[in-house]
């Protein structure tokens, strides 16, 4: 059978050998909180490749060390870290999946607990940190950030390409900038957080400049060969007085024109209580959109849990991949057995996982079987 899913998605250079793909998904798993992913990331992230994913994304991770979530988080400003992350690149490639990673800064919403360890802002004598944002606006619950200046704006940006270089000497295939769930390059796009009066806030033109800038100088850093995607919230589920997907769509366009090759779509985050109409493809209906009004490729995620679904979202032409988390989490081999559920004919099951193929596939006798 021939399957949208599993057909291959050219991006630049590189190719996604199909089109179900994991999701950057925090670990807060950095015990040393240095930033240094380790062997538990390895196992994590290349457990994904042998799986039969098409691309592995990397969670969210810092390009500076306030700009961490937690102190728990990865980081890439660093040559240490670096080092580290290719060694994970190296086997995601060995099983041939495309290695991706999500350059992050966290703004006002860095320097908290992970969900194990704690509620709300790490202090100082834990080894927390002073937060920044576009406006000295807190986040719910957590400690009230101090609004960027001018030369901390700078900073950020070429933070972002310090990373993205790193990054692409840890031989990673794609960069992704993460402008979604309420961090710091999302508080610049929305009204809700953003009350700046400088050429860096007001109206969307204003709101959207950090976000493009950073976009222009990844490229830069870049080069003409390798993807660059942008995640974004599509709508803080505040509408009308926050950032809607009118707003993303507009921002979309630019993006293309600014170097992005993909928009990876997403919502929410920006403020906590809002009412969320949660439901099996809830944020479809924003990626296809996006993709149809702004022609830029976008993808689709969220409680996507079933082959036949994922299918038909790439079929239709709602999204050119989806991006899976929770369903990866729980079987980390989901394209192998998307693709026997759908009859597709892959050839990427690893050699020492041949006995257990399913029966549409060729198999290998061993005598201890």
């Amino acid at each position: 059978m021939t399957s949208a899913l599993f057909s291959p998605l050219p991006l630049r250079s590189v190719e996604a050998r199909n089109r179900l793909w994991v999701s950057p998904l925090c670990q807060y798993s950095c015990e040393e909180q240095d930033g240094v992913p380790n062997d538990w990331h390895l196992v994590h992230l290349g457990s994904f490749a042998r799986g039969g994913a098409g691309l592995v994304m990397a969670e969210a991770t810092a390009i500076v060390p306030e700009g961490r979530i937690s102190p728990w988080d990865t980081g890439i400003w660093n040559d240490a870290q670096r080092d580290a992350w290719a060694r994970i690149v190296s086997f995601i490639h060995g099983q041939g999946a495309l290695a991706a990673i999500q350059l992050a800064h966290a703004g006002r919403k860095a320097s908290t607990h992970r969900e194990w360890s704690g509620v709300g802002s790490v202090p100082a004598s834990e080894g927390g940190w002073a937060t920044v944002a576009p406006s000295a606006i807190a986040f719910d619950g957590y400690a009230e950030p101090a609004a960027l200046d001018e030369d901390g704006i700078a900073a950020v940006i070429e933070a972002f390409a310090d990373a993205a270089r790193r990054s692409l000497d840890a031989g990673f295939d794609v960069l992704e900038v993460h402008a979604a769930h309420g961090y710091l390059l999302h508080q610049f796009l929305s009204p809700v957080s953003n009350h700046r009066e400088d050429r860096w806030g007001g109206a969307l033109v204003g709101r959207a400049r950090l976000l493009l800038h950073v976009v222009r100088r990844v490229r830069e850093v870049a080069g003409p060969d390798v993807p660059l995607f942008v995640r974004v919230s599509a709508t803080d589920w505040l509408e009308p007085e926050g950032w809607t997907l009118d707003d993303t769509v507009t921002v979309s366009q630019w993006l293309r024109e600014a170097g992005a090759d993909l928009v990876d779509t997403s919502t929410g985050g920006l403020v906590p209580g809002v009412r969320i109409p949660t439901g099996p493809g809830y944020q479809v209906r924003h990626a296809a959109a996006i993709r149809e009004r702004s022609g830029i490729p976008a993808t689709a995620v969220g409680m996507i849990v079933d082959a036949r679904q994922a299918e038909s979202l790439v079929a239709s032409g709602q999204a050119d991949a989806v991006f899976v988390g929770r369903e990866f989490m729980r079987d980390p081999h989901l394209p192998l057995r998307a693709a026997h559920e759908l009859g597709a004919d892959i050839d990427y099951w690893p050699v020492q996982y041949t006995r257990a193929a399913w029966s549409s596939r060729p198999t290998v006798v061993h005598e201890e079987d």
